[in-house]
């Protein structure tokens, strides 16, 4: 009797502390990957994206077009975008989105239509493999376009300098890739 007359049991509030605390170390244990830090947030208004990145004088708008069953986009996330060089370029230049082109969450083209995100993808920029990347100017003119995984960082990189450089407005990529 006298076990059970001094045993309590734990307070709710006892279980209510250690329910939070995992909780905690749950979410802290959540945190962005590296590929993830990539892409800008949005709230799928492209006209209001310009804007921005005129504000911040990037060079433009890149564009992953994706889908989640697609090998190449993860590829291209695990080996290319997660690295810190090319985040930094990247960020530095451009703001970056990613698309999904199975998608229904409607958004604004840069034209300020409204639409799906599929739509976007098909009608607007006939994305029919992925990924495609795609690089905007600061007007949401479609300036470079190229289809599929690049074949390392380095190529990457090198796409993005196309870009920046003004290069695709004389000379194709893959004779720059050469020159380069």
């Amino acid at each position: 009797m006298f076990f059970s007359a001094t045993y309590k049991r734990p307070s709710r509030y006892l279980l209510l502390l250690i329910l939070l605390s995992f909780n905690v170390a749950v979410n802290a244990a959540k945190t962005l990957s590296p590929e993830e830090h990539f892409f800008d947030s949005t709230f799928g208004d492209f006209t209001e994206e310009l804007a921005t990145a005129r504000e911040q004088s990037k060079k433009g708008i890149m564009i992953f077009f994706e889908m989640d069953e697609c090998p190449f986009c993860h590829w291209m996330k695990k080996n290319v975008l997660n690295q810190p060089d090319v985040q930094k370029y990247f960020k530095n230049n451009f703001l970056i989105f990613a698309v999904d082109i199975e998608g229904d969450v409607e958004m604004t083209s840069f034209q300020g239509k409204t639409m799906t995100q599929k739509d976007f993808a098909f009608k607007e920029n006939r994305v029919r493999a992925t990924p495609v990347i795609a690089f905007f100017d600061l007007n949401g003119k479609r300036v470079m376009r190229y289809t599929g995984r690049t074949s390392s960082k380095e190529e990457f990189m090198l796409l993005g300098r196309y870009v920046v450089e003004g290069a695709y407005k004389s000379t194709k990529f893959s004779r720059y890739k050469r020159n380069h």
